[in-house]
């Protein structure tokens, strides 16, 4: 078995029984990185499930010049990912898992690789409130740049809420993620890349340089607007998002 091979198997070994595995030794570079995190993923879909999109990550510009890296991250989006709007998740389920809010892009048609913010948007169906729960596989959360991406950057399970128009301007809506009804974050879309669509020009950028291209019916995941909020058994999760909406779901385990 190759190396890129040998971690696939161990992250995926890792996001299926959720149980830690030791930050990676090996010295990955971030094309290596998404070889393990593709290989990773294709373990998944040997056992039915099915890709149905994508997520990104580092969209806070911030962080990405904090990070020494110059483009965003990305991660597969599977159908088991997705939970139901009001739904629950099974803490057991996971190794470290936290919540971020964000907004999700549903695609009408193809994206191609190189499009502008207009053709971006003239191609939705719908745009949403979402939470992503992002969980790393790695023991005492300690874990490279490289290793994110190999761990299918952190993704592991999503909630959309109801579909709106899609041509609502996503620039500046206040948002407030709540846990068992008590504020834990405040914020606004302006802090993903100063507006979301540019996110989804990015995910369509690198979507199609993996030979993915992203389809009519894919859903896009724009990437965290706020902090992440470690999650724990029996809580209430609910984002609240300025003409958008609502969406939330329960954490069920101990």
């Amino acid at each position: 078995m190759t190396l890129i091979a040998d971690l696939a198997a161990r992250l995926d070994g890792a996001a299926r029984n959720a149980t830690a595995t030791p930050q990676l030794v090996e010295r990955l570079n971030v094309e290596d990185a998404y070889a393990v995190q593709a290989q990773s993923m294709a373990l998944r879909y040997t056992r039915g499930e099915r890709r149905i999109g994508i997520k990104m990550g580092m969209t806070s510009r911030a962080k990405m010049a904090q990070m020494g890296i110059q483009d965003l991250l990305w991660g597969r989006l599977t159908d088991a990912m997705l939970v139901e709007d009001g739904g629950s998740i099974d803490f057991p389920a996971f190794v470290h898992p936290r919540v971020e809010p964000e907004v999700a892009f549903l695609l009408a048609a193809p994206l191609g690789e190189t499009i502008t913010p207009m053709a971006a948007r003239a191609a939705l169906a719908g745009v949403a409130p979402a939470l992503e729960i992002i969980d790393s596989r790695y023991e005492n959360f300690k874990f490279s740049l490289t290793d994110v991406i190999a761990d299918n950057s952190s993704s592991s399970a999503f909630v959309t809420g109801a579909w709106a128009d899609p041509s609502t301007d996503l620039s500046n809506l206040g948002l407030i993620l709540q846990i068992d009804g008590q504020a834990r974050q405040i914020g606004s879309t302006a802090s993903i890349l100063g507006n979301p669509i540019r996110s989804l020009v990015a995910a369509a950028r690198l979507a199609a340089r993996a030979g993915e291209p992203l389809q009519a019916g894919d859903v896009v995941m724009a990437g965290g607007a706020t902090a992440a909020e470690p999650l724990a058994p029996g809580q209430h999760v609910r984002l609240e998002m300025q003409r958008l909406g609502q969406v939330e779901f329960h954490v069920r385990g101990g």
